[in-house]
């Protein structure tokens, strides 16, 4: 039988040694178990310590030393693009003269010459910059010129990457995507099909959906108010009147990236797609260019590349394996682009077909 005494007596300091080591190494168990259940059930952990390890390496490819990322930082690191793998430039592309002329005055000069324009609010660089128009225009390749020639490091962000099971960690990837441009400036915060991510709000949506869109815009708006910060969103979209009020807004600097309007600019991406490639001299560019009305940037390049496979296919199927040299295949003919053009106008009309049948149905 124990006495009462034994429990008004004072705690010797080997007891109370004794039971602060019980204490410290029970929250540790606990502390442990509970990390490894919440990892165990999340489905995402893996791809998590994938991203973190790609961002270790983009960070060291991309030169940054001595800055310190917190864990939320490191998951939007791994959208990194290393400057050295963007090899694109404004010589890449063709038929935009006018649209490359305005973003080298409105956002790389500021960038690059940073002591002219410090002293003037007016000639900051814009915080928001939109390129929109239809699909397969070239807006995803002026972004990375822009970047590349802006000397920015260039962040890909997949609005898929804010997005998080866990209640508050949408919230803190948002913080993270900004805080992260802000360490690795000058950068470029990049959204293609920005309207699938900041579309018009609702009642519909869904509460944490609407938080991380107040928190993004808010983070933007801080962007503002520090007139030496050389962080620029630029978003890309095909739909912009799908787009929120708020977000057109924060973008007041927009570029319409249309399809080629002319037969002259559509030359002119010809000639860049061709110029490395095995074309026969008595191609006639101009004639191919008058041919293709409609077309887009990616169709032309989707039709020169059937083009050339023709060439490929032919000389396969005339030859025995043994005796294939790859010197040997002809060069780009006229009447292979011809083919192809017919190829795509015919691929162009199906699509729009479908595309009428379903708004019937609808």
């Amino acid at each position: 039988m124990v006495h009462a005494e034994a429990f008004s007596r004072p705690l010797s300091r080997n007891e109370v040694v004794g039971l602060i080591f019980r204490l410290t190494i029970f929250g540790a168990v606990t502390y442990f178990t509970i990390k490894w259940m919440v990892d165990a059930i999340d489905p995402t952990r893996k791809q998590k310590v994938e991203a973190q390890k790609q961002a270790e390496k983009l960070m060291k490819q991309i030169g940054v030393k001595n800055v310190k990322l917190s864990e939320y930082e490191m998951s939007i690191a791994a959208h990194l693009v290393d400057p050295l793998n963007m090899h694109v430039t404004w010589s890449d592309i063709a038929g935009l003269d006018d649209v490359i002329t305005d973003l080298k005055d409105t956002v790389i000069l500021p960038i690059k010459k940073k002591h002219l324009f410090e002293n003037s609010r007016l000639l900051q660089p814009p915080k928001g910059v939109l390129l929109y128009g239809p699909p397969g225009c070239g807006k995803t390749l002026i972004a990375k010129a822009t970047a590349k020639e802006a000397g920015c490091r260039f962040i890909n962000l997949q609005p898929s990457t804010l997005t998080d099971k866990w209640y508050g960690e949408s919230q803190k990837l948002a913080a993270a995507v900004f805080s992260l441009a802000i360490k690795l400036q000058p950068s470029i915060i990049f959204i293609d099909e920005i309207d699938s991510f900041l579309r018009n709000r609702s009642s519909s949506d869904h509460e944490a959906t609407a938080m991380m869109k107040a928190q993004f815009m808010s983070l933007w708006d801080g962007l503002d108010t520090d007139h030496s910060c050389q962080v620029i969103v630029m978003g890309a979209t095909n739909r912009p009147q799908d787009l929120d009020s708020a977000i057109m807004r924060r973008m007041p600097t927009r570029f319409h990236i249309n399809q080629p309007v002319g037969f002259k600019q559509r030359e002119a991406i010809l000639k860049l797609i061709l110029k490395n490639e095995n074309v026969d001299r008595h191609v006639d560019l101009l004639e191919v260019a008058q041919e293709t009305d409609g077309f887009s940037g990616s169709d032309l390049k989707e039709m020169c590349r059937d083009a050339a496979l023709l060439c490929v296919r032919e000389y396969v199927n005339s030859t025995s394996e043994e005796s294939h040299d790859e010197d040997e295949i002809r060069p780009v003919q006229q009447q292979d682009l011809h083919r192809a053009i017919e190829k795509m106008k015919k691929s162009k009309d199906a699509a729009f077909q479908n595309v009428l049948t379903h708004v019937c149905l609808d």
